[in-house]
């Protein structure tokens, strides 16, 4: 069974975020909430939230144990633009420059680890 959480519209861009994603997939829940706790990025500290939210979503159900969730997927998507469309600063020789304030939507679903 997979148990997921996620936190949505999130002010970072998602190509900041996607290598605390990375880091983290595959891993038992243990050790990637060592990881996250330790990365210095802020997409990490967003993943360290929604991790210990899915472990929790998982511990409702009391045929699982906690202790063998692996984070079988941690993904970050794109989100909207904040006020929905691109702001404009002043450019070099007059031009306008556009200001894309982008969002995420951060990802995981953590399952438990098949018994050998």
């Amino acid at each position: 069974m997979e148990f997921r959480a996620s936190h949505r519209y999130a002010h970072m861009s998602a190509k900041k975020a996607r290598p605390a994603a990375d880091l983290i997939r595959g891993l038992n829940v243990n050790r990637a909430l060592v990881l996250l706790e330790g990365h210095p990025t802020r997409g990490a500290s967003i993943f360290y939230k929604v991790l210990r939210s899915a472990i929790a979503n998982a511990g409702q159900n009391d045929a699982v144990d906690v202790d063998r969730l692996v984070v079988s997927d941690a993904r970050v998507d794109e989100g909207p633009l904040i006020h929905g469309r691109p702001r404009f600063r002043p450019g070099p020789m007059g031009r306008a420059m556009p200001l894309r304030r982008r969002t995420s939507h951060f990802r995981i679903a953590v399952s438990e680890q098949e018994a050998n």
